[in-house]
């Protein structure tokens, strides 16, 4: 007889054992994740608002704001709940969710922070020729590019290791990683 057993969901460690432990986890999260939407929405608000902002330099850093506010919602919420309703569980969808749009938003700031670069050093070494190699057109490409990349590499990668490993049943800390 075939072992038919399959995996819905998966275990998560709780931070703390004490409820009062929880909730002081709960709030330090809450201050952590409100803190970062208010930074994140304050730059977003002022590069979008701001004609003078509207610049190679200000387009990737409200790209990297975005990206930053994905980042931290795909893992904390979660973190919030277990904290606050006092469960450990997540789903297996869940979990293939929240570890392939982390791993997501991690590759494309790693990737932006690369361009980024390349576009400080263009502005240090060659500020004579900054207009011409990195205007909109350059920089909206790059970012097009950048994000093509990210998908390419996390499409050939996370989903064969999703659909053919779920072997994993508590998962190491606060929030599901594989």
């Amino acid at each position: 007889m075939p072992n038919s057993s399959s995996i819905s969901e998966f275990l998560l460690l709780a931070l703390a054992d004490t409820r009062q432990l929880q909730l002081l986890h709960f709030w330090l999260l809450l201050g952590i994740y409100l803190a970062a939407l208010l930074g994140n929405g304050l730059i977003s608000t002022a590069v979008a608002c701001d004609h003078r902002l509207h610049t190679p330099m200000y387009f990737f850093l409200l790209n990297l704001a975005l990206l930053d506010l994905g980042c931290i919602s795909t893992t904390l919420p979660k973190a919030m709940a277990n904290a606050l309703w006092h469960t450990r569980d997540i789903s297996y969808a869940g979990c293939a969710a929240q570890v392939f749009f982390f791993v997501f938003f991690i590759s494309a700031e790693y990737s932006l922070l690369t361009i980024m670069s390349y576009d400080r050093y263009v502005a240090i070494c060659k500020p004579l020729h900054y207009g011409t190699l990195l205007g909109s057109r350059a920089c909206a490409t790059m970012a097009a590019a950048q994000q093509d990349v990210v998908f390419s590499v996390l499409f050939s990668l996370q989903f064969p290791t999703v659909l053919l490993c779920p072997c994993i049943c508590v998962c190491s800390r606060f929030w599901c990683n594989w």
